[in-house]
């Protein structure tokens, strides 16, 4: 995987630098979870085919799954008309791609029913 000078430079980061990134599963199209990745994460997870992203809590760039082992394969990726977000289709390897657990970060519906499947005990994890 590669990408285009051209795309590299109608990237729009934030203030912050950042680009929203959203990991979808590749076979079924289930949306696993957002995050966000700044330069070096996007061209590290494009080097490696392995989800980088920016964590803004910590302030630091991580590799998804390096304590848990949950990795995410990178199949392909897209970025948006506006250049600003990412949309990759990523195998989920072991576990799921969420801390609390679940296999998506999208578990739970909006008036709070838990609709999603957990996957993994977190306190086993980290």
């Amino acid at each position: 995987m590669k990408i285009s000078d051209e795309i590299l430079k109608e990237l729009k980061f934030d203030d912050k630098g950042l680009l929203t990134a959203v990991a979808q599963d590749f076979e079924t199209n289930e949306i696993l979870m957002v995050a966000f990745m700044n330069l070096e994460a996007l061209l590290k997870t494009i080097e490696t085919e392995k989800a980088h992203y920016y964590s803004r809590s910590r302030a630091k760039q991580w590799l998804k799954g390096e304590s848990s082992g949950h990795i995410q394969i990178v199949h392909e990726m897209y970025i948006d008309c506006d250049a600003d977000a990412v949309v990759m289709k990523v195998e989920q390897v072991a576990g799921g791609a969420c801390h609390t657990g679940y296999r998506s970060c999208f578990y739970r519906t909006v008036d709070g029913n838990i609709v999603g499947e957990k996957v993994f005990n977190p306190e086993e994890v980290y």
